[in-house]
């Protein structure tokens, strides 16, 4: 029978039990028979409950004492993490945007107005393909000069092949046949004068024909010397027909120049010019990104930069489809320091870019600077003085928690490599639980350790 389950006086029975007079069974007086048996004092009941009040509460105070002290007993209830060891990957996680590797400005060197505009914004152009186009009627007619004056040099070069140099053979070939008979002509005059025929007067007259006939002969082979390929008159012809060719490149320059071409394959990033404006030599009309492997700039803090190298790999993401990732590779580091950010421009060149990605996106980039295949890990929120020479972790030995300095190789900001100090296996106590100290026994209770792909470094 239960305690609750008693009545009051059989609890009374029982904390102050009859003496064995009071057991035996009473003797029968006649003369007291008939009479009722006399009721003893109160005050014995009394002393008995309080006797029981005072067992209770010592009772109650030994569980609450017991209930306290189960700590220092058996051990304060401490959640742990495990050290695992696996494999780590570290990373620098920095933010950039998507960048052609080269832009140009378009824009003329004419004051002009604008009679075509022949490209959108985003539209992919090729090499040689017409962009922007001036009002020409000025220039056309020029080039059209030009191109008649050429003609005219050109003919006037064969005319001087095909005429002028025969002609000047044939004069050559009568003067010298003139000159011939000249000569002998004055040879007879003079035999005839010894002979008494003739008078001097003839013989004087044959000498000024003679002399006559020579001069010819000589102007005759000067203009045949002036007609052949090396001659002046040659000379003449060839450099007229240079100058109104140069006269027609010009034009043809003066006309090129009101239409804008694209200089190699790309694509049109912004425009500014509409057809009918009235545009300025230099002023900015668009912007080409020149065709090529896509690129990422990104600015690394100066910090890490000793981690990065040419040649890593590294996962990004267009912040507008963050769950897309795609491949990137390390391609430039540029070699000054950006004073103002404290900070490096990185290059990353993207060989299969997706189809969503657009000039001047924003993206996030994870470059994987290390990697580690079965390394000792643990959180980096277990760790104490992380950035001190000398960090430790508080962990779980024979039940009581020990002070651990250790070792550390990669770090990230969600896991770090443990080199030396610790084991797989081995529970160690995170930072955020100030309550347990160097010495307590604790009862360690294991939490997940979350292992993400990689640990990335801001």
């Amino acid at each position: 029978m239960s305690l609750t389950t008693l009545k009051k006086a059989d609890l009374l029975d029982i904390a102050h039990p009859l003496p064995e007079k009071a057991l035996a069974p009473p003797t029968q007086n006649p003369s007291t028979a008939s009479k009722p048996p006399a009721q003893g004092p109160k005050k014995p009941a009394i002393s008995r409950l309080r006797k029981l009040k005072w067992i209770a509460a010592v009772l109650v105070l030994a569980g609450l004492a017991l209930f306290f002290m189960r700590n220092s007993l058996l051990g304060t209830p401490t959640r742990v993490v495990v050290a695992s060891q696996g494999e780590l990957i570290q990373s620098v996680v920095a933010s950039g945007r998507v960048a052609s590797p080269e832009r140009s400005t378009v824009a003329l060197q004419n004051t002009g107005r604008v009679v075509q505009v022949a490209v959108v914004e985003g539209q992919a152009v090729k090499a040689g393909q017409l962009l922007i186009a001036l009002e020409s009627s000025d220039n056309q007619a020029s080039l059209a000069q030009a191109t008649a004056q050429v003609a005219q040099a050109q003919a006037r070069l064969r005319q001087q092949g095909e005429v002028s140099a025969p002609l000047a053979l044939q004069t050559l070939a009568q003067a010298q046949a003139l000159a011939l008979q000249t000569r002998k002509a004055l040879e007879r005059s003079r035999e005839l004068l010894a002979q008494g025929f003739i008078s001097q007067t003839a013989v004087d007259d044959a000498q000024r024909a003679y002399a006559v006939a020579t001069s010819q002969v000589a102007s005759a082979q000067a203009q045949v010397k002036s007609n052949t390929p090396g001659g002046s008159d040659a000379a003449l012809a060839k450099a007229a027909l240079v100058q109104a060719q140069a006269g027609e490149q010009l034009a043809k320059a003066k006309l090129a120049q009101g239409q804008v071409v694209a200089a190699t394959d790309g694509v049109v990033i912004s425009r500014s010019v509409e057809v009918g404006d009235i545009v300025q030599p230099g002023k900015a009309l668009m912007v080409l990104a020149a065709g090529g492997p896509t690129q990422i700039l990104v600015q690394i803090d100066e910090k890490n930069l000793s981690k990065i190298a040419l040649g890593q790999k590294a996962y990004a993401s267009a912040d507008a489809f963050a769950k897309e990732r795609f491949d990137a590779v390390v391609a430039f580091i540029n070699p000054g320091v950006d004073a103002s950010r404290g900070s490096v421009q990185v290059k990353l060149t993207v060989k299969n870019p997706p189809a969503y990605l657009r000039q001047d996106m924003t993206v996030s980039v994870d470059i994987e600077t290390a990697r580690r295949a079965a390394a000792v890990v643990i959180p980096i929120n277990t760790l104490a003085e992380a950035a001190s020479e000398k960090p430790w972790v508080l962990v779980v030995r024979d039940n009581r928690v020990v002070k651990q300095f250790v070792t550390l190789g990669l770090r990230g900001d969600a896991r770090v490599e443990v080199l030396e100090g610790i084991k797989a296996g081995e529970s160690v106590v995170p930072v955020s639980k100030t309550g347990v100290k160097e010495g307590q026994r604790v009862r360690a209770t294991a939490i997940e350790m979350r292992s993400p792909a990689s640990s990335p470094t801001p």
